[in-house]
């Protein structure tokens, strides 16, 4: 028994695997590693600012702010666009609590907006009925991009601004992802995103980043990212935190930011792979945005239980991202600025199956067949 689960589990098809990544990279990734460790900067050094620069140029931001992990780009975002204790914050419900963590964490109220039933992600119309909804206007509105497809935010961001809202993006899971020929991030007044190992770019631990073209957010995000730091010190910016980027992170990502596109590339043609097995009769979230970066494969099916069970039986590891709504943890004692049903519908129906750029092709066959027995 022992022997036959010890195949299973080799022969198993991961969700993800992170170690296949590193394999590849790895005489780079050990050569950055060393450079790091014999420079003596292992904090805010010349691999942040070199990275600042790259990333700059790849997402065509003219400011880069790198920061501990994405949570923390999203509390500094919200707090240099002047949210204060008490405002409100208007955000999806269905992206993992992550905004719901870093606006609370500032004493903000948390409006939510429902998702297109298709997309999943926040439309210019479930935005306009939260609004409507809504008792007073939010300070902020967090646009999140889900997946790997990006959220009409164009006329999203045009609607905000000309009610004096101000606009952050996550960009989370759609880095490199582009919407309307721009990328992910230079939509929005501010935009975050995460490095997290299992984000299509990401670090061997926590890491993350702001994206900006105005200079006066940049440089009160830098202020905040260090203690609210004007000079050594000398504490200036309120809401002041401790969330650095390690130089080793900041090397590490700076091997793989070049590979980023090529992987985007392998993630959308493993996804156009699994909907062309499926023949149409299973939905994928991320299927009718064009641009997307392939970071998930969801799919939307009846009786998921049932579903996970007959690609467990394959052999084939799933999961749901994400099971819970904001709105319904446990931890939630106050109402939303909208009805959420299809946010609710969907958390019960979606699955993640595997996706990573590293997957190899028998493997992608076998989802595909378990996909056609849906």
């Amino acid at each position: 028994m022992a022997a036959r689960l010890e195949i299973m589990s080799k022969n198993r098809v991961p969700l993800n695997d992170l170690a296949r990544n590193t394999q590849q990279l790895r005489p780079e990734l050990d050569a950055a590693i060393a450079r790091v460790l014999d420079s003596g900067y292992y904090v805010l050094g010349p691999e942040n600012a070199a990275l600042e620069e790259e990333l700059g140029a790849y997402i065509g931001a003219a400011h880069v702010v790198l920061v501990g992990n994405g949570t923390d780009a999203l509390q500094i975002a919200l707090t240099v666009v002047g949210l204060q204790h008490g405002d409100a914050v208007m955000t999806v419900a269905n992206a993992g609590a992550y905004t719901f963590t870093a606006a609370r964490a500032l004493g903000a109220e948390l409006m939510y907006v429902d998702v297109d039933a298709s997309s999943h992600l926040m439309s210019l119309a479930t935005f306009d009925a939260a609004i409507a909804l809504a008792s007073r206007l939010p300070k902020v509105v967090v646009v999140t991009h889900l997946y790997g497809s990006v959220a009409d935010i164009g006329p999203i961001a045009d609607r905000a601004r000309g009610l004096g809202i101000a606009v952050v993006e996550d960009c989370a899971q759609a880095l490199g992802a582009r919407r309307d020929g721009r990328m992910a991030g230079t939509f929005g007044d501010i935009s975050t995103t995460s490095f997290y190992p299992t984000k299509n770019l990401g670090a061997i631990g926590d890491a993350g980043a702001l994206f900006t073209s105005q200079s006066k957010l940049a440089e009160a995000a830098k202020r905040v990212r260090q203690y609210g730091w004007e000079s050594k010190y000398r504490i200036t910016t309120a809401g002041g935190m401790n969330s650095r980027m390690d130089e080793l992170q900041a090397a590490i990502l700076r091997v793989k930011l070049p590979h980023l596109d090529k992987w985007n590339e392998r993630r959308r043609s493993i996804h156009a792979e699994y909907q062309a097995s499926a023949g149409g009769d299973v939905h994928f979230a991320s299927a009718s945005i064009p641009g997307h970066n392939g970071h998930l494969a969801v799919i939307e099916v009846e009786h998921r239980d049932r579903v996970r069970q007959i690609f467990d039986e394959m052999n084939i590891a799933t999961d749901i991202h994400y099971p819970i709504p904001d709105h319904l943890q446990p931890v939630v004692t106050y109402g939303t600025a909208a009805e959420l049903s299809v946010t609710e519908f969907a958390a019960q129906r979606i699955l993640s199956v595997p996706l990573f750029p590293q997957l190899r092709d028998d493997e992608i066959t076998r989802v595909g067949d378990a996909l056609r027995r849906l």
